[in-house]
């Protein structure tokens, strides 16, 4: 686990963009954390930098749960029932594609497919964002890092 410390808006997306560059096709991002945490900035930063797109319109799928891009899909699923209703949605069509799931909790078993795992809270007293970064089926790599210059400590 890798935990990490975002000041402000300009770290959060660079975190984002050094995510990016060490996804690999098929990775599950899991994005967990509170309302307001940060998880859809998060998320925004990870698909403009991979499509190298850094003006892209990248809306918060809250009511339309899924946003598909080329070869990511951006899913919240806040508003599922069920963990059944993710097969409807068409979340893991292309296996090839990156996935990047807020409220994942609420389809458990995403949490148990290769990828990452990302934790985003309030810093203290409300400065900034601590992140912790975990990898699921796959190793951290390069990606280790390309998050230094934001590490808060790192621990097994």
């Amino acid at each position: 686990m890798i935990a990490l410390f975002a000041p402000d808006a300009a770290a959060t997306d660079a975190i984002g963009a050094a995510i990016a560059a060490h996804l690999f096709p098929g990775d599950i991002v899991t994005l967990e954390g509170d309302l307001g945490a940060g998880k859809t900035a998060l998320a925004r930063a990870i698909i403009r930098a991979r499509l190298g797109e850094p003006d892209l319109e990248v809306p918060s799928p809250t009511f339309a749960i899924v946003q598909p891009y080329s070869g990511i899909v951006h899913a919240d699923l806040y508003r599922l029932a069920d963990e059944s209703e993710i097969d409807e949605l068409g979340l893991i069509e292309d296996v090839g594609d990156i996935v990047l799931v807020e409220w994942p909790e609420r389809a458990l078993s995403l949490m148990r497919r290769p990828g990452l795992g990302v934790a985003i809270g309030m810093g203290e007293q409300g400065a900034g964002r601590v992140l912790s970064v975990t990898a699921r089926g796959r190793e951290l790599g390069g990606l280790a890092d390309a998050l230094a210059p934001w590490r808060a400590e790192e621990t097994q």
